[in-house]
């Protein structure tokens, strides 16, 4: 009796517990359109996806809107639509700055994408200056490798923090396609900056032959930066 109470017990907790939202903190991007536009955080629970983003305004009179065809990508390419948004006009409404540096919080809400999804892109399909994040990881201990070895960059290590990057690059090549096109691109652009020709153009030639779906922006925006091998 006392070991199918446990049982019981362990299988009710387990059901509360997976009701339970998942939280991402700033994840990493692999590419993103708007320099001033972030991600605060993603929330998934079994109902919807939310996403929390904040931009700040760099100009005056400027103004900003969210069109209502925003949708989340999923690696096998299916498409979760946009069902709510929060503290944004719709386009061709807009939020109006009242100057350069103000900041504003918005949330957008869509179908729930799914548990073990790794990575999703959150496109903006309108006419002209629309938002994109290619690669937000969804993955708390990845991004957590992923933000060390930036920190290894910003202390001043750049080496040990290529051979972190690599490592996780060569765990994360067939699992997580978002991971993968960032950490090939950061590998690139630190080689390349620490003068390292020769390792930058064999990783530039691992995502040129990579499967990755986005892998022609990712070419694009190195190319557009002056590194082409």
């Amino acid at each position: 009796m006392f070991k199918r109470l446990v049982s019981l017990t362990s299988f009710l907790l387990f059901g509360l517990v997976s009701l339970f939202p998942q939280t991402y903190l700033m994840p990493n991007v692999a590419l993103k359109s708007h320099q001033t536009l972030d991600i605060m955080k993603v929330v998934m629970t079994e109902t919807r996806t939310e996403i929390y983003l904040k931009i700040e305004n760099k100009i005056r009179g400027g103004t900003f809107c969210a069109d209502k065809n925003i949708y989340i990508v999923l690696p096998d390419g299916t498409r979760s639509r946009l069902v709510a948004s929060n503290g944004i006009p719709v386009c061709p409404d807009t939020y109006k700055f009242s100057s350069p540096g103000e900041q504003l919080d918005f949330v957008l809400t869509f179908q729930p994408v799914g548990k073990g999804i790794g990575s999703v892109d959150l496109i903006e399909d309108c006419q002209e200056n629309c938002f994109s994040f290619y690669g937000i990881i969804l993955d708390a201990s990845l991004n957590e490798k992923i933000d060390n070895a930036f920190a290894l960059v910003e202390n001043g290590d750049p080496a040990k923090a290529l051979v972190s990057l690599a490592s996780v690059a060569e765990e994360n090549a067939n699992r997580n396609q978002g991971a993968t096109g960032l950490l090939y691109m950061n590998i690139i652009q630190l080689y390349n900056s620490e003068g390292n020709a020769v390792r930058a153009g064999e990783w530039y030639k691992k995502l040129e032959s990579s499967g990755l779906p986005e892998k022609k922006l990712y070419l694009e925006h190195l190319n557009s930066i002056g590194i082409k091998y």
